[in-house]
């Protein structure tokens, strides 16, 4: 059965960081492109940075310059480096293979930016 668990969410303050993670099981982790994905309220489910089996990067335009995605192939695990955070980086943000598999679908991480 493959798993994806997301943690690291928090309430931040505009600017402030967070780095978030996602342990993977159930699958052989260094083959896949992991990505993370993000769905705000009342909006569609997004892509935010995807990395691949040999450590190439992408991500969305709005992120980009702000975070940072990268992965540990030993212990199955990504992380999301978030700085410079806005209101609008509000979401709930998941974590699943490029392109996102819908029977992978973790609970999710959520992420608040306010003051």
């Amino acid at each position: 059965q493959v798993q994806f668990v997301e943690s690291g969410g928090g309430l931040v303050q505009p600017g402030g960081s967070l780095r978030l993670s996602c342990a993977a099981s159930g699958i052989i982790f260094r083959l896949y492109t992991i990505a993370w994905y993000r769905q705000a309220p009342r909006k569609q489910r997004d892509f935010v940075a995807r990395i691949t089996n040999g450590g190439f990067t992408n991500y969305a335009d709005s992120v980009k310059g702000r975070f940072t995605i990268s992965r540990d192939n030993a212990k199955n695990t990504v992380h999301l480096q978030m700085n410079s955070l806005k209101p609008e980086d509000t979401a709930v943000y998941y974590c699943n293979i490029y392109p996102g598999n819908n029977d992978y679908w973790g609970q999710g991480t959520q992420v608040t930016v306010s003051s």
